[in-house]
């Protein structure tokens, strides 16, 4: 029934033309049955000719294709990863933060040359044969672990040939960090403030009870309450900096600073300081400016604590300075470096400094003031940072520890699964 309907404009257009004949015959005067039945097979020779060419399909709507492009930028802006797939898990689309978290993922080819998770691609598998939504969950650990949950609904292919798979990826990793965050500060709180918590509850019921009246006990148990205080105004400050970090370490920073002049801001803070713990800074810049992408607030941190510990650890001379360097697998770096020429670190420490609270002499790192978490902030800040950490170090020769960062502009480094030196 649809030939005679689609190819009708043929089929009138004869017939009208015959009309219009056999009315001038009749008005002529020789209409006759010959030329009635020539005139009905020119119609219907007409009208199947007609119906044989080709059909051009209507022009398509521009309120739908307006509505494609609103479609197609409204996935554009959300900031979830998209994708769609294909009856055969074949990729058909994706927005600009799929394509971001997956680089390897392209258009027309496998989804699973992107991401591997066996769990969700067994979750497409069953929607699309069931037509049923699912939810599983993924982790990725490369450069950094990231956790989301994956929504995975069917949808009908547009030509109607089957089921499509359409995944929509809600990141996580903030709130998982958070709650982690929560119930590390407690533990770490609880544990860290015991003793010098302590420490305050026993001077204080001292100087209450058998100092009372004795002056100079009272000035020097003060002097201890006040360095106990201190130290816990540290404690709680760099347990909130190292949360703060952890919280936005799969966040890369965007904005673009001068890693000199954040190293010689700090050496001119750090100088005066360390004079009077007769150590020495000298600073190399080099050929600069040396520009990475990166948070200044937490580079800042990164560089005073490196020249912190090599003052209170190291002493004597302390040497900074900044290089660039062309690794074959990293790319462009630039790399700073903080060398000093104390005691040095025993090889069975250099794994665990990075480590929440290691010390390798507790009761000298308390009394120097550290707390135990400054290279742990140092690590996880350059975890955001796509850095790397390395600690060299010779018992009676000295330290050096150096940071290496993605050179602002080189070529992008691929993804990194270890870390060398302390992690």
């Amino acid at each position: 029934m649809s030939e005679p309907l689609r190819s009708s404009p043929a089929w009138s257009g004869a017939a009208i033309a015959g009309g219009l004949f056999g009315l001038a015959a009749a008005l002529a005067g020789h209409l006759d049955l010959p030329l009635i039945l020539a005139g009905l097979g020119a119609i219907c020779l007409g009208g199947w000719l007609g119906g044989r060419g080709p059909t051009k399909s209507p022009p398509r709507p521009a309120a739908t294709t307006q509505r494609h492009a609103v479609a197609e930028a409204l996935l554009a802006h959300v900031p979830d990863p998209v994708i769609l797939v294909d009856r055969r898990t074949l990729v058909v689309e994706a927005n600009p933060a799929a394509r971001a978290l997956l680089p390897a993922l392209h258009h027309a080819r496998p989804l699973s040359f992107a991401l591997r998770d066996p769990e969700v691609l067994d979750g497409i598998e069953a929607v699309l044969s069931s037509g049923l939504p699912r939810r599983v969950a993924l982790s990725t650990r490369v450069p950094l672990e990231r956790t989301f949950e994956v929504q995975i609904g069917a949808l009908p292919m547009p030509d109607g040939s089957g089921l499509s798979a359409l995944l929509f990826l809600r990141d996580l990793t903030s709130a998982r960090r958070l709650e982690a965050m929560r119930v590390d500060f407690v533990a770490n709180a609880s544990h860290e403030l015991r003793t010098p918590l302590a420490t305050l509850i026993g001077f204080i019921e001292t100087l209450q009870g058998p100092a009372r009246e004795d002056a100079q006990a009272r000035e020097r148990f003060l002097e201890i309450m006040r360095v106990q205080a201190l130290r816990m105004t540290r404690l709680i400050d760099d347990l909130l900096s190292l949360s703060r970090i952890e919280l936005r370490e799969h966040v890369a920073p965007t904005d673009v600073v001068d890693l000199g002049a954040l190293a010689r801001q700090m050496v001119d803070a750090q100088g005066p300081p360390a004079q009077t713990r007769g150590a020495t800074i000298r600073f190399e810049d080099g050929d600069g400016p040396y520009c990475v992408a990166g948070d200044a607030d937490e580079l800042v941190r990164v560089i005073e604590n490196l020249i912190e510990n090599a003052v209170k650890y190291g002493g004597g001379r302390i040497s900074v300075g900044l290089i660039r360097e062309d690794d074959p697998r990293l790319g462009r770096r630039i790399v700073l470096s903080v060398a000093d020429d104390g005691p040095g670190i025993a090889p069975e420490h250099i794994p665990r400094l990075t480590e929440r609270f290691y010390r390798i002499d507790a009761a000298s790192s308390r009394a120097r003031g550290g707390t135990g978490l400054g290279l742990a902030i140092v690590k996880h800040s350059l975890n955001r940072h796509r850095g790397r950490l390395t600690i060299e170090s010779t018992v009676g020769q000295g330290t050096v520890v150096r940071v290496s960062l993605p050179e602002y502009g080189a070529t992008p480094a691929q993804p990194v699964t270890d870390q060398a030196g302390p992690g």
